[in-house]
């Protein structure tokens, strides 16, 4: 079976338009580079299924994307699903209808599977999968937007794993005895051959797509996942990408809130965390060079605030991508207009698309590649008040201030003429702006009132 899943993988290619893909920025690799600019990525975008839930339409939600100012999506290829009692999400994107489910495997002619129709043949690829695959990724393409294509994913529970085409229970090869928390293990070399030819074929299939990259496992610090693992599926990856004319970067899900990666994988360009708030795992992983995510979010209620404020203070502390999970996109909304309430754990929002898009063009507007996190400038920002600061030194400052109702800033600048902005993130407006001249040593600045937050640019004139 090693050598049919082998062959497999490489069949069946059909070629997409030839670009230089995303790339770390050469400058400043802590940000990317797409199509030939500074990038930064933000979204709040549906919960993953886009391509393995056929009931969820590509072009509404990539156009709701668009139309909101956000350029990323986040998918799961389809190795993975979920019931729809899982995680109490309502009308959750990740968990298809009956028969409404598509993977990278073709099914076989043996019913039995639990969610409606066949069982799968896991040597045998679906045409249709991967004409949907290549569809969803062109279209966001041609909308500016860079797909995060998550390979895999643990199964957090037996309603997962029951669902999985891995599981023996649901396939006809034989494969997938094991229990559930050594599927991504390099205990079981026929399950590694699947992997790997899964793999192969879905970055071969993808060869030729700019805006993308690839992250290796959705939260593998649950379900037994191993770092063995993780390694050589990001070294399978390389492989398959070894001959061609470009290679994507590959993202590695480090953990939830932070933690401090010690030895880094050579081969991994985008370290993700989940929850990351407040920015630590930014301010612990700096010394990488490499790309710092706050890769997902979503689980603190429905107010936009809450997501609003996380990303603006890890972007200001010198992250580079902000994903949300947004509840108003389903299959039957895919443009994203539901209303999220309980028992759906986060939120969602065109509102709080929109606020993301004012701190996107406010980055872009930023010199942001020459910036870096700045602990020491800023000597104090008021009474009840946080603050996040990113800067170049005597030429851009850009603080976010949450809490009180007046930051008053005390920051510590170089002699100079310089223009300094306040703006309004929830109302996504200019407050005012004015210039100054200074001789030196700190400076104070004091916001305008406001309710629940405040950005101040500094920039030399």
């Amino acid at each position: 079976m090693l050598s049919l899943l082998a062959a497999l993988a490489a069949s069946s290619v059909t070629a997409m338009p030839s670009e230089t893909p995303l790339a770390l920025n050469p400058a400043n690799p802590h940000y990317f580079t797409f199509r030939g600019k500074p990038t930064v990525l933000i979204t709040s975008g549906e919960h993953y299924g886009s391509v393995l839930n056929l009931d969820m339409r590509h072009e509404p939600y990539l156009d709701a994307l668009k139309r909101d100012g956000l350029n990323l999506t986040r998918t799961f290829s389809g190795v993975y699903c979920e019931s729809p009692a899982d995680f109490n999400i309502r009308e959750n994107t990740l968990a298809p209808a009956a028969n409404r489910y598509i993977t990278p495997w073709a099914r076989s002619s043996q019913p039995g599977y639990p969610n409606g129709g066949n069982r799968f043949d896991l040597t045998k690829w679906d045409d249709a999968y991967f004409a949907r695959l290549k569809s969803f990724v062109s279209e966001a393409e041609k909308r500016g937007i860079v797909v995060e294509l998550v390979l895999f994913c643990p199964f957090y529970g037996d309603s997962m794993w029951n669902l999985s085409p891995m599981n023996a229970k649901n396939n006809v090869n034989g494969v997938g005895t094991m229990p559930r928390d050594e599927m991504y293990t390099l205990r079981h070399p026929e399950m590694v051959a699947v992997h790997d030819a899964v793999v192969t074929k879905i970055v071969t299939e993808l060869r030729d797509a700019p805006n993308l990259y690839y992250e290796i496992c959705n939260e593998p610090y649950f379900g037994g996942v191993t770092l063995e693992w993780q390694k050589h599926i990001s070294e399978t990856i390389a492989k398959a990408e070894s001959g061609l004319p470009h290679s994507h970067l590959i993202a590695q899900n480090i953990a939830n809130d932070w933690a401090k990666v010690e030895n880094p994988n050579p081969l991994v360009s985008i370290f993700n965390f989940h929850y990351a708030s407040p920015p630590r795992a930014v301010y612990e992983n700096y010394r990488l060079g490499k790309a710092i995510a706050f890769d997902e979010t979503g689980f603190k209620g429905s107010d936009d605030f809450t997501y609003r404020a996380q990303a603006w203070e890890f972007l200001l502390a010198g992250g580079a991508v902000f994903d949300n999970l947004d509840y108003s996109f389903t299959a039957a909304k895919p443009e994203g207009t539901m209303h999220v309430s309980a028992p759906t754990p986060g939120g969602g929002s065109p509102e709080l698309r929109r606020q993301l898009s004012f701190l996107k063009r406010f980055m872009a507007g930023l010199d942001f590649v020459h910036m870096a996190p700045d602990l020491t400038s800023l000597k104090s920002a008021g009474a009840d008040v946080t603050s996040t600061l990113l800067s170049r030194p005597g030429m851009w400052y850009a603080a976010y201030f949450q809490g009180g109702t007046k930051a008053e800033a005390r920051l510590d600048l170089p002699g100079g003429d310089y223009q300094v902005e306040w703006l309004d993130p929830a109302g996504c407006k200019s407050l005012v702006k004015a210039t100054f001249t200074h001789g030196g040593g700190v400076r104070e600045l004091d916001s305008p009132p406001y309710t629940q937050d405040v950005v101040m640019r500094i920039r030399r004139r």
